[in-house]
């Protein structure tokens, strides 16, 4: 059977609430949702008792007068109260409006008047007073529902408690019930399920209209891939206002599995040793770094230790080169791999909690040295592709066909081609309805026949799709050479063990030149080592820092065409921050937000 035939023969739910309800009929009594606490404790909930909180949640709504398709927003960070009141408007008939935690106040307004939400649930005081401060500007919000903390006096009933939300639903129950199951029949697959605004680079964000068809598609087509089963663990950490966030949670109802979920980014590491999940999904920025915390380990211990790392290192990349053609493990290098595995890969595979079968990569690329060096050390990394506008999932590559830099094959009922400048043009049951109040800019990213543009530059070899470029970050200089900044981004931070960010530069320059962040973490730890002390700035300053970075950028030069080699480079004070502007909440460089904050000294470089 293929895969396409598993979805069209699966039995089709209409809307996101249909999806729970015949979850919660089908396995009742097996876990559903793990989530900590205020002290750090872990809690698990089968998926009738998450039903019975989603229930009270979604008749409050209902009892607070959302009608089918108006937005209710959720301001938080991912936490388990963030799946539940998803699936309470879901339940209750409404749409999600998702909002970044880091989300400034005047975004906030902006996306909360131009989605007309009339509904708020608000993570904590912080969320809760960026609305305050701007509730003059959001006449369609009527209530604000406080995830934790307590409201203020002030606020009279405007802002009320998760418990109180639940009050009125159980209330609401008791005179009505059959109110959830009358509007989950209600709700159809062409009608909203969700708006996600995207960051993007310049501008105001565009809210994407994501129907319920969108993300049934979605969690079927995962279903029907068979890399996921009902007997996993996932660990979630993603943003849920992040459409890869999201449509893990679309695959989680219709499988069936088990999600441990928890947003906190310093946690992930140590989450993975206690939960021991078989799954997760993540960022490259997050397998950048915990390669480069083992990576610097090595190289700061010096001695015996780097020069065992970097032979294991060596190992796993011929691993991965050989499980890519289907040559054998054996042999003399099968000894090589034994011992290779015992010294430095088994103890990766502990510290990641010891029983991954799989890590999914998607919003960015992966680097392919850093995948290889999963892959040969027992951690495969399925590097898949999508856009917000396609609900995230378009492509990934498959256990069978495992190719490192490569982003797969399409999902089973989705079609992909290429435009003539080389873009990839995708149509399939995941693509939105369009952008919210905006019809010129929908009918820019569609052609005639109905093909969404996805603005990236891609080719296909082995069967696989490869993304060479994002169409409009492609830089030509002066000289008429074309760069792609991505593929020499990702090779700087394969090279040097304390990157953070990198943003290469030379659009209409002569040269290219860079900016460039180090991992505040291990590059203080590398200073000590160093007879450095001092603060993050201090560190990086110094030039020995400097020396350092400069050594890592010849060895990649080395390998660069010569229009290509990065010339100059500034090491900037200080990290790139979601906070700040500079990145997105799924961790993507803004190109030209850091070219404009930093353009004195990019200027400097060419004067």
């Amino acid at each position: 059977m293929t895969e396409s035939q598993t979805i069209e023969q699966s039995t089709s739910a209409s809307s996101v609430g249909r999806m729970f309800l015949d979850r919660v009929a089908k396995t009742p009594n097996r876990k559903a949702l793990s989530y900590p606490d205020a002290n750090d404790q872990w809690h698990s909930f089968t998926w009738k008792e998450t039903y019975d909180k989603v229930a009270e949640w979604a008749a409050g709504l209902i009892a607070l007068g959302i009608e089918p398709e108006q937005r209710v927003g959720i301001a938080s960070n991912t936490r388990g109260e963030w799946v539940l009141a998803d699936l309470a408007i879901m339940c209750s008939g409404g749409a999600t409006t998702t909002v970044y935690p880091s989300t400034p106040a005047e975004d906030v307004q902006f996306i909360l008047s131009d989605s007309d939400t009339r509904i708020l649930f608000a993570e904590d005081d912080t969320q809760l007073e960026k609305v305050l401060s701007q509730r003059d500007g959001i006449p369609s919000l009527t209530k604000v529902v406080l995830i934790t903390g307590t409201p203020p006096a002030d606020a009279g009933d405007f802002v009320i408690t998760t418990d109180q939300l639940a009050e009125l639903g159980k209330q609401h129950l008791a005179e009505h019930p059959n109110a959830i199951e009358e509007r989950v029949a209600q709700t159809n697959p062409d009608m909203l399920a969700t708006l996600i605004y995207t960051s993007g680079t310049t501008g105001r964000p565009k809210g994407v209209q994501l129907t319920h068809g969108n993300w049934v598609y979605e969690g079927q087509a995962i279903e029907a891939i068979d890399i996921i089963n009902i007997d996993d663990d996932h660990f979630l950490w993603l943003p849920l206002a992040h459409s890869f966030g999201k449509v893990l949670m679309s695959a989680q109802l219709q499988i069936g599995f088990h999600t441990a979920v928890d947003g906190r980014v310093p946690k992930i590491v140590p989450n993975l040793a206690e939960l021991k999940p078989t799954f997760m999904a993540a960022a490259p920025r997050i397998f950048e770094k915990i390669y480069a915390k083992v990576a610097s380990g090595a190289e700061q211990a010096g001695g015996a230790k780097l020069k065992i790392f970097n032979w294991a290192a060596g190992v796993a990349q011929e691993a991965a080169r050989r499980k890519a053609a289907g040559d054998s493990l054996g042999g003399v290098f099968g000894a090589q791999y034994a011992l290779a595995d015992r010294l430095v890969f088994s103890k990766l595979r502990n510290t990641m909690g010891g029983r991954i079968k799989y890590l999914v990569s998607g919003s960015a690329a992966l680097n392919k040295d850093i995948g290889q060096f999963f892959y040969g050390a027992g951690l495969p990394i399925l590097e898949g592709y999508g856009l917000t506008e396609t609900s995230a999932f378009a492509f990934v590559v498959r256990p069978t066909n495992l190719r490192i830099g490569f982003v797969g094959e399409p999902a089973p009922g989705t079609e992909f081609k290429f435009d003539h400048d080389g873009e990839i043009l995708i149509k399939g049951p995941g693509v939105m309805r369009g952008y919210h109040n905006l019809p010129e800019q929908t009918a820019e990213v569609f052609t005639e026949d109905g093909w969404f543009r996805t603005g990236d530059i891609g080719d296909v070899e082995h069967g696989l799709l490869k993304i060479t470029d994002r169409k409009k970050d492609l830089i030509k200089t002066s000289g008429g050479k074309y760069v792609a900044p991505q593929g020499i981004e990702s090779k700087f931070k394969a090279v040097c063990p304390y990157a953070s960010n990198i943003v290469v530069h030379g659009d209409g320059r002569n040269f290219v030149s860079a900016l460039v962040t180090l991992d505040p973490e291990s590059i203080i730890e590398w200073g000590k080592q160093q007879g450095i002390t001092g603060s993050y700035e201090q560190v990086v300053a110094d030039p020995k820092t400097r020396e350092m970075v400069q050594h890592h950028i010849d060895e990649m030069n080395k390998d660069l065409p010569r229009w290509e080699t990065i010339k100059k480079f500034a090491i900037l004070p200080r990290d790139l921050t979601v906070e700040e502007g500079e990145l997105t909440p799924s961790l993507k460089v803004k190109r030209k937000e850091v070219e404009k904050r930093y353009m004195d000294v990019l200027d400097g470089f060419y004067q």
